[in-house]
């Protein structure tokens, strides 16, 4: 790993990483087989890159959610919800060669921290989340990769949410629908899978288990693993001191034929 004065810069074999803790903690470039893998520029912080998503992911409706008795309100960052947490369009520190972190923010009315790991290898990229909360809060974390354009995506859901007219869950889980999607998914019997061009093939597991598929947009594709789905705060798991909310990813990736 080798850093300047914004970025953190990883190489392995021929596959070379790059993260701007500046933009949001995120992933801006992904090179594997010497082709850009991430869509590297997009509209604002939310269509580009490799980001990470805490203390939720996804949208919350109206940007309220109860939690112990309460209504926590959220700034609409996407109105007229918020989205995809407090972390994504924030500057985050260095910890260490391989860490970064940043606390939840002022918008966040819970006191806690996030932070984000990554490891390198020659034929895979494991990233792993940790929130750690100082006080009793609902938490979903997750990643929101922008991937270019494949060849082709294949992915086989087992159940999906499904999805009202506003956008959001409605509750019910029902048979997947066929693609193209914007859409939550449980139960995959197996890793979903991006091809490209060139013959280069990336697999996807996680611990999280839900799974957000974007593939509506001609700019890319977003495969993004959660703990939970979008609009999940009311119905999310609490995390306390002591007791952190952990995720991993991995990527791996193997060459076409010759």
């Amino acid at each position: 790993m080798t850093a300047t004065d914004r970025q953190l810069i990883f190489e392995a074999g021929g596959a070379r990483l790059t993260v701007d803790p500046a933009q949001g903690g995120r992933m801006t470039s992904f090179v594997v087989g010497a082709e850009e893998r991430l869509v590297t520029e997009g509209y604002g912080p939310i269509r580009w890159g490799s980001y990470p998503m805490a203390p939720w992911a996804g949208r919350i409706r109206d940007g309220r959610f109860q939690f112990q008795g309460r209504t926590v309100h959220l700034p609409l960052n996407l109105p007229p919800h918020a989205i995809h947490g407090t972390v994504f369009e924030r500057p985050w520190d260095v910890v260490d060669e391989s860490s970064i972190a940043i606390d939840l923010g002022p918008s966040w009315p819970f006191a806690g921290r996030v932070t984000q790991r990554f490891a390198l290898a020659e034929d895979h990229l494991r990233v792993e989340l940790e929130l750690e909360a100082d006080e009793p809060m609902p938490a979903i974390v997750g990643w929101h990769p922008w991937f270019r354009r494949p060849v082709s995506l294949a992915v086989e859901p087992g159940r999906m949410l499904e999805r009202g007219s506003n956008g959001l869950p409605t509750g019910a889980l029902v048979a997947p629908t066929p693609p193209p999607w914007d859409d939550c998914f449980i139960e995959l019997p197996s890793a979903p899978r991006l091809t490209w061009p060139d013959g280069l093939s990336l697999e996807i597991t996680s611990s999280a288990d839900h799974w957000v598929v974007y593939d509506e947009s001609p700019d890319g594709v977003c495969v993004e693993p959660q703990t939970g789905p979008p609009d999940g705060l009311t119905a999310a798991p609490t995390v306390g001191p002591g007791a952190p909310l952990e995720a991993w990813m991995t990527w791996a990736w193997e060459a076409g034929a010759d």
